[in-house]
């Protein structure tokens, strides 16, 4: 249970980019909540049915938890488990079924075009890691491939060729998406010049490696981020679920269309997708407010 909130609070601080508070709210919760199950001999997660959840809430209710911190705890649980479901790690969500308030609602930062170009032309390309992070930066905004399929990515998941990367999304499913020239040539120049320097003993299939000849992980990838986003001198908080965000809004602002961005992005629903048409709207907002004569 502990090696499962680990992982899943990377998940959270990693791609879905929430502030620091957040997530120790979201950790005290979760600790609360295996407390729970252990005092129940529930070790295994499995097990775990909707009346458990059930007696976990009415427990704190008669703690006296005001009804907010309710509704956190079982915003985290649901999230918790969900995350467990789509990674394998459980067989069904039991909390699929129980009703909470709306999840993630509040809007994703985003980045100008100024200051992804400023990122994206930070890493010294003289230097190995730099013609490295060069390729996973442009790819990233390129694709708004989540950072768990980007670092998944194999050589074979290349088609440079056709102008296509293969991605293995969430439930292992499949999605084509195209690459602009920029990271084209980007990841080019690290195949030729980088990647085999990377190389250790034994071949990998990894496109992106680290210094050690392994992949890439989601923790060094959020480290190279914040480097260049240091070297960039940008203030905003960001991580790598940024350029997602940032490819998502920019596609939009130029006129895309928002199922032709429901499909890159690899969402099931397009709900999840409309958020992007409202941080278009709270731009337009904004603008308005500070440029109108009588706002």
């Amino acid at each position: 249970m502990e090696e499962f909130i680990k992982e899943f609070m990377d998940y959270l601080s990693i791609e879905r980019g929430l502030s620091r508070n957040t997530l120790e709210a979201y950790s005290r919760d979760l600790n609360k909540y295996a407390e729970y199950l252990k005092k129940k001999g529930m070790n295994n997660l499995d097990r775990v049915r909707r009346p458990d959840i059930q007696d976990f809430m009415m427990g704190l209710k008669d703690a006296k938890l005001n009804a907010s911190s309710i509704a956190r705890n079982l915003v985290a649980i649901k999230i918790f488990h969900r995350y467990l479901t789509s990674q394998r790690l459980l067989k069904e969500d039991v909390t699929s079924v129980i009703e909470t308030p709306k999840l993630w609602k509040t809007l994703p930062d985003v980045l100008d075009m100024k200051e992804v170009v400023a990122i994206l032309e930070s890493p010294n390309t003289r230097l190995k890691q730099g013609l490295r992070d060069k390729a996973a930066l442009e790819l990233m905004y390129a694709t708004g491939m989540r950072v768990s399929e980007l670092v998944n990515l194999k050589l074979i998941d290349l088609h440079m060729d056709m102008g296509f990367v293969r991605c293995l999304g969430k439930g292992q499913k499949e999605r084509i998406i195209p690459v602009g020239s920029k990271a084209k040539e980007a990841i080019q120049k690290y195949l030729e010049k980088a990647r085999p320097k990377f190389l250790k003993k034994g071949e990998s299939g990894a496109l992106f490696l680290t210094r050690l000849g392994k992949p890439m992980s989601r923790q060094t990838f959020w480290m190279v981020i914040k480097h260049y986003v240091r070297d960039a001198r940008i203030k905003k908080r960001v991580t790598p679920h940024t350029l997602r965000h940032s490819f998502a809004t920019h596609l939009l602002q130029n006129g895309a269309d928002l199922r032709i961005v429901q499909e890159l992005l690899g969402h099931v629903n397009i709900s999840t997708t409309q958020i992007y048409t409202h941080i278009n709207k709270e731009r337009l907002k904004q603008i308005h407010q500070k440029f109108h004569p009588r706002p």
